[in-house]
């Protein structure tokens, strides 16, 4: 049996579909397949931490780029955002390539008795995505409060609950995450493309904000062990009585995934595990 023409072979590969996911905090190398000359790419940044005394933290963001022109055998520098932990608060960036080519920015811790914003996307290859969620603010320090939801592919997590001036959490848009409900973390958001929105916590405990486009939820919490966020990109809730520096809850990770193949584009256009 004859060997098949190498440009029939190249354009056989070119043609196929695949995809790689990186989900371990800290930095990677993606090697472009033989064949592969363009790839489309998303990013989630790490949610915030949660806190008795400074409010709760917002989610982090979600970037994602399109068309990325590549080579064969290229290796690509990337980076995974871990998520913010109470005595630190604030989540980390995720990254592709360079943090000024595609960036979801991680979510931002509270200060101040006030709840942190949620983290943006930035970057020169970015093509679309949606910002984290607020956390909620903490006015008097014992509230019980709810994480904000990750990033959306088309709009914002929601932003967490404030039992001090019973606001509820607000869902997911765009596919976000949902906002946590009392003393929860907010809902992650998926990797796969663009789906369903994330519902919002409650005023109840156990009430986290679901997970967005196939995400994790967040976890619920109590009055002494507040819920962390959900995958990827989740805040974490606060606000339980106690210690004001171990009383919040984890944010969760950032993630990111490189797809490729013809006719495959974020937000939602054969993006799914094929």
């Amino acid at each position: 049996m004859g060997f098949l023409p190498l440009a029939l072979l190249a354009s056989t590969v070119v043609n196929k579909s695949g995809q790689q996911a990186f989900t371990s905090a800290g930095s990677h190398t993606f090697t472009v397949p033989f064949g592969v000359t363009s790839i489309s790419v998303v990013c989630v940044g790490g949610g915030a931490a949660g806190t008795q005394d400074n409010g709760t933290g917002g989610g982090g963001a979600l970037s994602y780029g399109n068309n990325i022109s590549v080579n064969g055998g290229q290796e690509i520098l990337l980076f995974v955002g871990s998520g913010g932990v109470p005595a630190s608060r604030n989540g980390s960036a995720s990254w592709f390539s360079s943090a000024g080519f595609l960036q979801a920015g991680g979510g931002n811790g509270g200060y101040t008795y006030n709840g942190g914003s949620g983290g943006s996307g930035s970057g020169t290859a970015r093509s679309g995505g949606g910002s984290g969620g607020p956390g909620a603010s903490n006015a008097n320090r014992y509230d019980y409060m709810g994480g904000g939801g990750a990033g959306g592919y088309s709009g914002a997590g929601g932003g967490g609950r404030n039992a001090y001036l019973s606001i509820g959490g607000y869902p997911g848009t765009g596919g976000g995450g949902g906002g946590g409900g009392t003393l929860s973390g907010g809902g992650g958001v998926g990797l796969l493309g663009e789906g369903a929105n994330g519902s919002a916590g409650t005023g109840n405990d156990n009430s986290p904000g679901g997970g967005g486009s196939g995400g994790s939820s967040g976890s619920g919490g109590n009055f002494t062990t507040p819920g962390p966020g959900g995958a990827y990109g989740g805040a974490g809730g606060g606000g339980a009585t106690g210690s004001a520096s171990n009383n919040g809850s984890d944010g969760a990770g950032g993630a990111v995934r490189i797809i490729w193949g013809r006719g495959r584009a974020f937000p939602s256009t054969n993006t799914g595990n094929v």
